[in-house]
C-alpha cells in the first residue's frame, strides 16, 4: 500500500508532462490543420470584399483561389521553418523550454487571424497561418523527443507515442469547432481561427510545473544533480540506481563528442543506416496517400448518398478513426513493437488502396461500389493510425544518440512538411491525369515502405539507447560491437 502511495506522484507527474507537452505541441498541429477547412467560403468572400473596398474592382475567381492557396500553403511553409529551427534551439534552450517559447508564434498568429476581419486585412490571415505553422513545426519535432527522453525504457514507446492521440484529437476538435452550430459561421470564423490560442495558454499554465528532459540535463548540460532531481520527479520515490547508471554509461560513451549538425549527419558513417531509415520513413508518412483519402472523402460521401449538410459530420468520423487507432497503437506499442506496427500499417494501406482503386473504377457502373469506397476510406485511415501516424515520430528519438537526435528531427520534420507541400500541389494534377487510378502511385510507395521496414528496420522495443546505438554500430561498420569501456 505504501509503495502504491509513493508511485502516485510519479504517475501524476508523468501524465502531467505528457498532457502539458502535447496540448501545445502536436495537438496544435492537428487543430490548425483542420480548422481552416470549415470557413473556406467565408474567407474567400472576405478576400473579395476587402479587395473590392480597397481598389473598387472585384477579384476573378482564379485570383481568389490563388490567395486562398497561399493561406493554406503558408501553414506548411511555416511548419518547415519551425522544423528547421527546432533542432538548434532544442540544444540551446532545452526541450521543455523550447515548447514554452514556441507559444509566442501561435499567440501572435492567433491575434493576427482573430483581428483580420476587424481591420479588413486578409493578409493578416496569411501571416497568422505562417506563425501557426512555425509553432506546429517545432511541436512536431520536440514533443516526441521530450517525452521519449523523459520516459523509462519499459514504457518509452507508449510515452513517446502519446503525442499521436493528441494530434488526432486536435484534428477531431478542429473539425468539430468548425461545425455551423459552433464557430463555423460567417460571423464567428475569425474566432474559430483565433481559438488556437486556448491550447497554447493551457500549455503555458501547465508545462512549467514539469521537469526538463533528464537526458538533456545530464548529457547536454552535464548537470548530474538536476538530472537526478528531474528523474525523482518523473519516477517518484523508487530506486534510480540502475537507470542513473545507464544514463552515466551513455554520457561516458558520448564524452568528447560535439552536437551534430545537418551536414555532420550526412558525412558521418556511424549514422548512415539511421539516416537512411529516417529519410525513408519521414517521406513515406506523407507519400503513402493518407491525405489523398481525406481529399476524396467528400466526393465519396456524396456519391454514397449522404446529404451535403451531413457530410461534415461524416468527415468528423474520419478524424475519429485516426484518434481511435492512435490510442490503440499507443497502448500496444511496447507489447507489439515499433517494426510490426509500421509494417502492418503500410501493408493494410496497400490492401485498402487496391480495393479503393477498384471501387472508384466501377463506382459509376455498380451502385453499391460507393459504399465500398467509403469503407475503404475509413479502413485506410484506421490503417494509417495503427503505425505510420505516430510510430514514425518515435523512431528518430530511439535510433539516434543524444548528440545527433536534434539534427535528426530537423530532417524528419522537414521531410514531413516538404512532402506535405508536394502532395498538396501535385495531387490535383495526379487526379486529372490518372482519374480513378490516382491512388496507384501511393499504393506502390506504401508497398515499398512496408518492404523496407520489414528488411531494414530493427526492433527497438525494451532496449536502452546505448544498446540501440551498439546495434547500429555493428550494422554501419560491420564490426564486432565495442565494449562500453571503449566507447
Amino acid at each position: 500500500m505504501l509503495s502504491e502511495d509513493r508511485q502516485q506522484p510519479q504517475i501524476r507527474c508523468l501524465l502531467l508532462t505528457i498532457f502539458a507537452a502535447s496540448i501545445g505541441g502536436t495537438f496544435q498541429y492537428g487543430y490548425n490543420l483542420s480548422i481552416i477547412n470549415a470557413p473556406t467560403i467565408f474567407i474567400q468572400k472576405f478576400i473579395n470584399e476587402t479587395w473590392t473596398e480597397r481598389y473598387g474592382t472585384q477579384l476573378e475567381k482564379q485570383v481568389i483561389t490563388m490567395f486562398w492557396t497561399f493561406m493554406v500553403a503558408g501553414y506548411s511553409v511555416g511548419g518547415l521553418v519551425g522544423a528547421l529551427i527546432a533542432g538548434p534551439m532544442a540544444v540551446r534552450f532545452g526541450r521543455r523550454n523550447l515548447l514554452l517559447l514556441s507559444n509566442v508564434f501561435i499567440l501572435v498568429g492567433a491575434l493576427l487571424m482573430g483581428l483580420s476581419r476587424a481591420v479588413k486585412s486578409f493578409e493578416m490571415i496569411l501571416i497568422g497561418r505562417l506563425f501557426a505553422g512555425i509553432n506546429a513545426g517545432v511541436g512536431m519535432n520536440i514533443n516526441p523527443m521530450y517525452l521519449g527522453e523523459s520516459a523509462p525504457k519499459e514504457i518509452r514507446g507508449m510515452v513517446a507515442l502519446s503525442f499521436a492521440p493528441f494530434t488526432a484529437a486536435g484534428i477531431v476538435l478542429g473539425q468539430t469547432m468548425g461545425l455551423g452550430e459552433i464557430l463555423g459561421t460567417e460571423e464567428l470564423w475569425p474566432l474559430l481561427l483565433a481559438s488556437c490560442a486556448v491550447p497554447s495558454l493551457i500549455q503555458l499554465l501547465t508545462l512549467p510545473w514539469c521537469p526538463e528532459s533528464p537526458r538533456y540535463l545530464l548529457i547536454d548540460r552535464e548537470n548530474e544533480n538536476k538530472c537526478m532531481k528531474a528523474l525523482k520527479r518523473l519516477r517518484g520515490d523508487v530506486d534510480l540506481t540502475t537507470e542513473m547508471d545507464e544514463l552515466l554509461e551513455e554520457q561516458t560513451a558520448l564524452k568528447g563528442q560535439n552536437m551534430k549538425g545537418l551536414c555532420d549527419l550526412f558525412q558521418d558513417h556511424s549514422v548512415r543506416w539511421q539516416l537512411i531509415i529516417t529519410l525513408v520513413l519521414g517521406s513515406a508518412i506523407q507519400l503513402c496517400g493518407n491525405d489523398a483519402m481525406y481529399f476524396y472523402a467528400v466526393y465519396v460521401f456524396t456519391a454514397a448518398g449522404i446529404p451535403n449538410e451531413k457530410i461534415q459530420y461524416a468527415t468528423i468520423g474520419t478524424g475519429c478513426c485516426e484518434f481511435i487507432t492512435a490510442v490503440t497503437s499507443n497502448l500496444f506499442i511496447d507489447w507489439i513493437g515499433r517494426r510490426k506496427l509500421l509494417m502492418g500499417g503500410y501493408s493494410l494501406m496497400v490492401g485498402c488502396g487496391i480495393l479503393f482503386t477498384i471501387s472508384l473504377t466501377l463506382q459509376d457502373k455498380v451502385s453499391w461500389m460507393s459504399y465500398l469506397s467509403m469503407i475503404c476510406i475509413f479502413a485506410s485511415i484506421l490503417s494509417f493510425g495503427i503505425g505510420p501516424a505516430g510510430v514514425t515520430g518515435v523512431i528518430p528519438m530511439e535510433i539516434f544518440d543524444q548528440t545527433a537526435r536534434p539534427a535528426a528531427y530537423v530532417i524528419n520534420g522537414s521531410l514531413l512538411w516538404i512532402n506535405l507541400i508536394i502532395v498538396g500541389m501535385t495531387f490535383p494534377f495526379i487526379v486529372e491525369g490518372l482519374g480513378s487510378f490516382c491512388y496507384v502511385p501511393f499504393i506502390c510507395l506504401s508497398f515499398l515502405a512496408a518492404l523496407f521496414i520489414g528488411i531494414f528496420l530493427p526492433e527497438t522495443k525494451g532496449k536502452t539507447f546505448l544498446e540501440i546505438s551498439e546495434e547500429f554500430y555493428r550494422r554501419n561498420f560491420k564490426e564486432p560491437v565495442r565494449e562500453s569501456s571503449d566507447l
